[in-house]
């Protein structure tokens, strides 16, 4: 039913590409951003430990229960095969469904976003949906290895449910520990695509980095995904912070009816791998989006702003700019030729 060729779409200059994948063999080999992240110190890490003890804080977690609408198979599956509709699952777990084919980015289903069952960011809502009750699921698409991104037991619990994984380089060894089938894993470069029939899946460079340890810095890749089909075109941007590869994703890949954008998780500790709502707007804008999607916030406590702040200042930008905003609650299907309108659902919590 499913075609897996992969192929490559060059880069646009050599400077754009990346380095090699550190080797083991090779000492210091590793990714890196076309312009170096800067400043990831010792002592700036000193600095930010400090900060998470002595500094004030206020709305670190909402006092209300969000508002999560429950999704099940049969909810899914009577949703027409013709079109494209999308679920929020939370953080930056997406549910598409794709002319009767599901995708899900980035699944992280555990409590927590740590390497610790009993300490680390703890999640803010239930999931809508566990993933014994999704679907069979075409392709699993990751962006990178942060635990808030990659958890092992969500990997366990899917694998035998997920056709393909489709992952950026250095990758399919983590998946291989956890008993993914190796058959069923693709590794992409930046700009690399893999094609399942209709649906092209191109892995785009991110501003950002990897590591699951202090040891593995930088050893796996990073990126975010644009999904093109004969449905339509969305992008999904990872974890970023704001560079000028979102104009160049924008026109080899875009237009797209939907663009899922990052929003949260910032500070001014870390400027450079995290954007700032205004920035979020700026990179949807250079992307060629036409519907502004936020995600990642709302879900885990990862930065130092209050938990409604991303969603509150993107809002405000966004109205005052006239971008089209579509704040879901999490389980809430969305269709992509018809999106209505959606609530502001935040406003009404404390």
């Amino acid at each position: 039913m499913w075609s897996t060729t992969g192929s490559t779409v060059p880069p646009q200059k050599p400077s754009t590409h990346l380095r090699n994948l550190r080797l083991t063999s090779v000492p210091g080999r590793a990714f890196a951003n076309t312009t170096p992240i800067t400043g990831n110190t010792f002592k700036k890490f000193i600095d930010i430990f400090h900060r998470s003890i002595t500094g004030e804080r206020t709305a670190i977690r909402p006092a209300d229960a969000i508002p999560v609408q429950s999704l099940s198979t049969a909810q899914l599956q009577a949703l027409p095969d013709t079109g494209i509709f999308f679920a929020k699952l939370g953080h930056s777990t997406v549910l598409f469904k794709i002319d009767g084919r599901y995708l899900l980015t980035d699944p992280m289903f555990a409590r927590r976003a740590s390497p610790f069952s009993f300490m680390g960011p703890e999640r803010f809502h239930p999931m809508p949906i566990t993933i014994e009750e999704l679907p069979s699921i075409l392709a699993v698409l990751l962006s990178h290895n942060h635990y808030d991104h990659l958890d092992e037991d969500s990997i366990r619990a899917l694998k035998d449910k997920t056709r393909h994984f489709v992952v950026p380089l250095g990758l399919k060894s983590q998946l291989l520990k956890w008993g993914v089938e190796p058959g069923s894993i693709t590794e992409l470069d930046w700009w690399q695509h893999q094609q399942l029939d209709d649906i092209t899946l191109t892995l785009t460079p991110s501003y950002h980095f990897s590591g699951r340890a202090f040891t593995d810095r930088n050893a796996t890749l990073w990126g975010g995904w644009a999904i093109n089909s004969t449905a339509g075109s969305l992008f999904f941007s990872g974890d970023s912070g704001y560079f000028a590869g979102f104009r160049t994703i924008g026109e080899k890949l875009g237009p797209f009816e939907v663009a899922f954008m990052e929003n949260g998780a910032y500070a001014s500790n870390w400027p450079q791998v995290h954007m700032q709502p205004e920035q979020t707007l700026t990179a949807f804008r250079e992307v060629n989006g036409q519907y502004l999607v936020p995600i990642h916030n709302s879900t885990f406590d990862l930065a130092f702003h209050s938990w409604y702040a991303p969603l509150q200042q993107l809002e405000q930008h966004s109205r005052q700019q006239g971008v089209k905003l579509l704040t879901p609650r999490f389980g809430e299907v969305i269709k992509v030729s018809q999106p209505g309108v959606t609530p502001r659902w935040w406003q009404t919590m404390d």
